[in-house]
């Protein structure tokens, strides 16, 4: 690869269109929203435009009531997904003082605790998926989980939260590949999983990079003074990125959509888990815990190659961010079994929130890494 000239004004035009035009995801609280929003908050933080703070504060003021309940939140089921929302009460508390998103935020968290658990100590991913634990989980839940722990309840519950990373280390870590797998059956019993290991059979690129966010973001609103407990963090984010990159493809540089298979026809490059490698390695640099002079070009060139190569036009000439898996997972039952064809059977999308809210979070930590 090259050196890529970035078009930022190209970037700002797609990203501002891109958010004049979002109509929300689902009618419910939903993890999709959530991203999208997120990447607000960090564009907010990189760039004071407020026009991000305003977008976020629209969307939250007409769902979170002044009690702080939130009418569209589904309590039919247990789900890590519809956590992630709640990220994005930290910041409205913080930027209105309205107390109605603190009782929000500790609705959450009343959420978060009842939630069913693996008998190892983990979440399930939701009810409908019992006993398994998915990598997609752990970003949409413990971000949250230990900014809530730091900032409201005197970080009582840390050894919990690290647990959780454990347990993926331990359960759905390759040695061989030196990767994660996507998910994991504790009753081993689900047909996608081993039946020795519990474990799903193929590595997919955004699952691995929810894994990657999910760690720097927890720790980002980690007190690093608990140092044993914030190395051991620090040290499996590193190994993470690491082994990540020995798969980059030689052609552009980004991700497999399965991410040691470049050498599988059909196999792609996929847009949301490449920009989520980005986002995980250029706020690594920032936050002093990945070497600048060795990752900062890393992150830098990623992005730019999303850029060059996914923001590009459509059949009908419009921008959009291109070669975004639209979904992906395990089950339930003999549903989506984990292989690699069914992984490269998924539908391939444009412009979704998946992948333009983790670009929107690499372009703000690209912006923050020139100042």
């Amino acid at each position: 690869m090259g050196f890529i000239i970035m078009d930022k004004k190209r970037v700002d035009e797609y990203v501002s269109q891109y958010l004049q035009k979002y109509s929300p995801y689902q009618k419910y609280w939903n993890y999709e929203d959530g991203v999208l929003l997120t990447g607000c908050r960090w564009m907010y933080r990189a760039t004071g435009d407020p026009f991000f703070r305003d977008y976020i504060l629209r969307y939250l003021e007409a769902r979170v009531e002044p009690d702080g309940s939130i009418p569209t939140y589904q309590t039919d089921q247990d789900n890590l997904d519809d956590l992630n929302c709640g990220k994005l009460l930290f910041f409205a508390l913080d930027e209105t003082s309205d107390e109605r998103y603190l009782r929000a935020l500790e609705y959450h968290m009343k959420r978060l605790h009842a939630h069913p658990r693996c008998k190892c100590g983990s979440f399930w991913h939701k009810t409908i998926y019992p006993n398994q634990i998915w990598l997609d989980g752990l970003y949409m839940a413990q971000p949250l989980y230990m900014e809530y722990e730091t900032r409201c309840n005197g970080m009582e519950n840390y050894a919990d939260i690290l647990n959780q990373f454990r347990n993926v280390r331990k359960y759905l870590y390759s040695e061989e590949k030196g990767l994660y797998y996507h998910g994991f059956d504790e009753a081993r019993i689900q047909p996608w999983a081993d039946p020795q290991t519990g474990c799903s059979s193929n590595f997919w690129s955004r699952a691995y990079g929810w894994l990657l966010i999910a760690l720097v973001d927890t720790l980002e609103a980690m007190n690093e003074q608990v140092y044993e407990q914030y190395r051991e963090l620090v040290d499996m984010f590193r190994d993470t990125v690491s082994s990540l990159l020995r798969y980059r493809s030689e052609k552009d540089g980004l991700i497999y959509q399965i991410i040691d298979r470049g050498d599988l026809e059909g196999n792609y490059t996929e847009a949301s888990g490449s920009v989520m490698a980005a986002v995980a390695i250029l706020k690594g640099v920032r936050m002093g815990i990945l070497l600048p002079e060795k990752y900062l070009p890393v992150g830098r060139e990623i992005f730019e190659s999303v850029c060059e190569n996914k923001l590009r036009p459509g059949e009908d000439g419009v921008v959009r961010l291109q070669d975004i898996c639209h979904v992906a997972g395990l089950g339930p039952g003999n549903k989506r079994n984990g292989s690699v064809e069914y992984y490269l059977s998924e539908p391939i999308s444009a412009d979704d929130a998946k992948g333009v809210g983790p670009f929107m979070m690499a372009y703000a930590e690209y912006l923050m890494a020139e100042k």
